[in-house]
This record gives C-alpha cells, sequence and structure tokens, in this order.
C-alpha cells in the first residue's frame, strides 16, 4: 500500500480503517508529518517535564500552554498551516531542552523522543514526522496500541477545554500536569492493556475537572444560561459570522462591533451563547447563521459578510469566500488571514471594515427562533417540577441524544430517533449533534420543552450534573435513571467527554455511527463487557429495545 500517511483519529476516516494518503477532513500528508512529529516533540517535552513535576517543581505557564495549545493542534478541523506547525515544533524543541538542563543528569535509560532533537527547516522537520506516526513501530501489540491512540485523543480533546478555560485566565493545574504524566507514559517500553486502561479513566476523570472549571469560568463571566429565542433568519445589513467555542473571542467582536452597524451571527456550536446574560445583552447579537459545522462550505458559499473561526472546526475554503474568512487562536489554514492575540486583546478592526465594505444582506427575512439555554441552574430550578412529574407518569423517559456532528452517511439515525421519541419523555441535548433536530418542534411535557438544549459539548458537564442531581433526588444510581444516552462522536472531544461517561461508570450507552477505527476488537470487548456500551443499528429499532 503507497502509505504517504496513517490518521484514524476522526469518525470519517477513510473506509472506516485509515487515511493514508490525504485525509477526508483536508489534512495533506506533510501537515499530517508535522502533527505527529509535534506530538512526538511533546512526548520529549513530558518526559522532562514529568521528571520536575516528580520533584514537586511546577511548570513554566509558558511551556503548560504550549503543551495544551500544541496538542490541541492537532485535533481534528483545527489547524492545517505547516507554518504554524513548524512554530510548534520549534517552541517544543527549545523548551524540551530548557527542561532538560533543569532536569539535569538523569538515571537509566533516557527514551528516543526526549533524546531527539527537531531539525530547523520545515522539509526536514516533514521527512521527520514520517518516521513518528501511529505505525512507527508495526511489531506493537494491537490492544496496546488502541488504548495508547485512545490516551492520546483523549487528550486532544481535554486539550480542547483546557485552551478555552485559559483563554478566560482559568487554568487546572493537576489537569495541565496529567498532559506530562499521559504522553511521558506513552514512551514506556513496559506498557501494559491494564495500566493503559486506568490511564485512559484518569483521563476521564481529569476531563471531568476541565468541564467543571470551563462551566465555572463561563458562567461567572457571563452568568448562568437562560431560555433564550435565537433567531435562525437574516436581518438587514452587514455581518460577521462567528464559528468554533470561544466565548471570550465572541465577548471581544461584539464589543468591538457595537455602534458600527456590523450585526454578529454565532455559527455551529456558538449558538448556545446567545442564553448567557452578558452575550445576550448585546443588541448587535442577532441570531444564528446555519448548522453544524459540515455543512459550512455550502453555507459560507459566496457570503455577503465575512466568517471568523474562532476553536476547531474548520474546512478547507471554497474560493468564493477564501478572501472573507479570518481565523483566530489556534485555528489555522493556508493563507487565510490570521488574527492574533496581543497582550490578552484582539484587535478585529480588519474583519469589522471588510463586513462593512461586503454590504451584508440587502433585506430582513421573516424571522423565525429556536430556543436555547438550559445548563443545569435552569433545569435543575425545575428539579421538582421534572421529579413530580416523573412520579405522576407525566414524563416517561430522558433522552440525551447530541455529541459531535458530521458528513458521513447514517447521521439521519440520530433526527429519526429525535423524531420517533414518545410525547411523554424529554431530549436533551448538547453540541452540534442538536443541528439534526433542533429546529423541529416537538412541543411540550409537564410544562417544560421537551427539546432542552443543554449547551456547547464542554456542557457535557451539566448533563453530568443534571443526572447526579436526579439520580440523588430519587436516591438510585444513574444508571437506575429512566434515561438513555445517545451520542453521536466525530472527533476527539467526543472521545474525552466518553471516557468521562466511562470513568463515572455510566453503563448502555449508545454511540454511532460508527465505531473509532482505533478501537480494537479486544478493547471494544472490554468495553463492551465492563460498560455495555453499543453500536446504534436501526433507530426505531433501538428506541423500541429502550422503551421495550
Amino acid at each position: 500500500m503507497d502509505m504517504k500517511m496513517f490518521c484514524y483519529q476522526c469518525e470519517q476516516t477513510l473506509g472506516g480503517k485509515a487515511c493514508t494518503k490525504a485525509g477526508v477532513c483536508g489534512k495533506d500528508a506533510d501537515v499530517a508529518a508535522l502533527q505527529d512529529l509535534l506530538i512526538h516533540n511533546l512526548k520529549g517535552l513530558a518526559f522532562y517535564g514529568q521528571k520536575l513535576i516528580e520533584r514537586g517543581e511546577k511548570i513554566n505557564p509558558t511551556i503548560q500552554t504550549l503543551m495544551v495549545d500544541g496538542v490541541f493542534s492537532t485535533l481534528t478541523n483545527v489547524n492545517f498551516d505547516p507554518e504554524r506547525f513548524f512554530t510548534y515544533n520549534t517552541k517544543a524543541e527549545a523548551y524540551k531542552q530548557e527542561l532538560r538542563a533543569l532536569v539535569g543528569n538523569i538515571e537509566g535509560e533516557v527514551p528516543s523522543a526526549a533524546l531527539y532533537q527537531s531539525p530547523n527547516r520545515v522539509d526536514l522537520m516533514i521527512e521527520d514526522g514520517l518516521k513518528f506516526g501511529i505505525m512507527a513501530d508495526p511489531s506493537m501489540n494491537e490492544d496496546i496500541r488502541s488504548l495508547r491512540e485512545l490516551l492520546i485523543y483523549g487528550l486532544k480533546g481535554v486539550s480542547a477545554y483546557a485552551h478555552q478555560a485559559a483563554a478566560l485566565g482559568k487554568t487546572n493545574e493537576e489537569v495541565n500536569n496529567f498532559f506530562f504524566k499521559a504522553l511521558n507514559e506513552t514512551l514506556k517500553d513496559d506498557l501494559t492493556v491494564d495500566a493503559l486502561f486506568g490511564l485512559n479513566m484518569e483521563l476521564g476523570q481529569e476531563n471531568l475537572k476541565v468541564m467543571e472549571l470551563l462551566d465555572s469560568v463561563h458562567t461567572g463571566t457571563y452568568g448562568h444560561p437562560v431560555p433564550t429565542k435565537v433567531a435562525v433568519t437574516k436581518k438587514k445589513g452587514p455581518f460577521i459570522v462567528i464559528s468554533g467555542h470561544d466565548l471570550k473571542d465572541l465577548q471581544m467582536l461584539l464589543e468591538q462591533t457595537q455602534g458600527t452597524g456590523v450585526n454578529i451571527y454565532t455559527h455551529g456550536e456558538m449558538i448556545p451563547a446567545h442564553g448567557y446574560p452578558e452575550l445576550k445583552k448585546y443588541s448587535n447579537l442577532v441570531g444564528n447563521y446555519g448548522g453544524a459545522w459540515q455543512d459550512q462550505q455550502k453555507e459560507f458559499d459566496n457570503l455577503p459578510g465575512c466568517v471568523l473561526m474562532t476553536t476547531n472546526c474548520i474546512q478547507k475554503p471554497r474560493p468564493s469566500y477564501e478572501d472573507r474568512i479570518y481565523t483566530t487562536s489556534v485555528v489555522g489554514w493556508p493563507g487565510i488571514k490570521h488574527i492574533e492575540q496581543v497582550d490578552g486583546n484582539k484587535d478585529f478592526s480588519a474583519i469589522i471594515k471588510h463586513a462593512i465594505e461586503l454590504g451584508g444582506y440587502t433585506e430582513d427575512e421573516e424571522e423565525k427562533n429556536i430556543l436555547v439555554g438550559f445548563g443545569h441552574n435552569t433545569t435543575l430550578s425545575h428539579a421538582g417540577a421534572i421529579i413530580e412529574a416523573v412520579k405522576s407518569g407525566a414524563i416517561k423517559h430522558f433522552f440525551l441524544i447530541g455529541g459531535c456532528d458530521g458528513a458521513k452517511p447514517g447521521r439521519n439515525y440520530f433526527t429519526e430517533f429525535a423524531e420517533n421519541t414518545p410525547q411523554d419523555t424529554v431530549i436533551l441535548t448538547l453540541a452540534c449533534g442538536k443541528y439534526r433536530f433542533n429546529k423541529i418542534d416537538f412541543g411540550t411535557v409537564a410544562g417544560l420543552p421537551r427539546l432542552l438544549d443543554v449547551g456547547q459539548c464542554n456542557d457535557a458537564f451539566s448533563a453530568i450534573k443534571i443526572a447526579v442531581a436526579l439520580a440523588e433526588a430519587f436516591e438510585c444510581d444513574v444508571n437506575d435513571l429512566p434515561l438513555s444516552l445517545v451520542l453521536s462522536w466525530y472527533e476527539q472531544k467526543a472521545v474525552a467527554i466518553l471516557l468521562t461517561l466511562l470513568s463515572l461508570n455510566i453503563k448502555n450507552i449508545l454511540l454511532g455511527p460508527s465505531l473509532p477505527a482505533f478501537v480494537s476488537p479486544n478493547v471494544l470487548q472490554v468495553l463492551v463487557d465492563k460498560f455495555n456500551i453499543r453500536p446504534t443499528t436501526n433507530a426505531e429499532a433501538d428506541l423500541q429495545s429502550i422503551l421495550g
């Protein structure tokens, strides 16, 4: 096989096996090599960092940031820019040497990743990256490789949430230190299935901590989300569509566009922002444009406005809008204008000026709305009514239907599942998977909307908090609640959330539309035996199986 790369970290990987020439996501072989090299460099950095952590020393915050953002940059649909990966690798090499000097003499064998010295030319980095990919050691035990990659992909998910919290000035030292511990463990020759499984469960707990931190900083900064109608129609005037997840970027953009006549639309996982009191107060936050990330190429085609991509979920821009899409933070695409942060601030004047020049929409559309804002604070404020409705039989079951969306066939399953849920049930949803059905009117039950939008993917913490509170109220285990989890996955944040759920011993999860290519048959069997994870099959049959 002519294998220029090997990547199977996302759900859309070619043939359900691996992308070996170019990524379905748009990643080319050179960028894949630079990403593989970066993970290798970060493993070497982790070796020395872990030595210092074990000695009770603290890691320089700048190095912690490079570790988190470097890992995040390799998550699916985040960064495709070779120049940016050259910079990340160069910094990782410099910091590795800095920590190496601090550690001093080391007794025992030092792994090759720690001794490796990265070249200072991008073409040479690409050559080296080809040596350090997933299949670099073809003799590695399949189950060890599976659990090792599961751990690394889980870290990529944790890094996304750690990055978002850091953008608002909050970090968790235990979580940041876990990056060094986990990557260092992957360098060991005596890895066992049990040890790696334990590390993956530990990662689930670290992800719970960082999601709780992010929830705290979001609600502490912007208030608790409240039920809010969001317009999903166009308004006359120039505009910017902001996509991704970063609420700080949205806040800065809203402030800088006040009084300019430029309207701001959220896109993708930004839609929950409308529920936060300190964001919804801006009159220029006028609505949500489009749906989930995978539809952006057709939705942004010849758009008479500008687009700002803040975290992940960028696709290859079409020529019709490549001049009007901007990136910021870790996001990158070759040749696309990038807005840097300077001293904690970002200057959005260029994209604002551009939006005004484009003119925007020439007339208003008839307004249509959907409802967001059912985080744990709002939902649990109705806990008494919900509990009574369950006891009286008015509410028979809860479904959490959400996760990452994608373009691969089979995702209509989640629409069909939601549409077929009985009228005496409640649907909780979160992440961009909600776009499969969030414009459908499901009506009400027991005085509540049947569809409750909990928020972004990181708001899985809210869903967990709601489930735990209900279990306490009914004096039972979460697994004994009339609650079913029907989850879609696409990239590595979903992996981290799944590991969190498993680390909490939550069972009977339905996962689809297909199972991860990086999970070996033996590892899958362990997950089935221990947690009764099941692949989605047919929406009607799965629903019947749940409800009996």
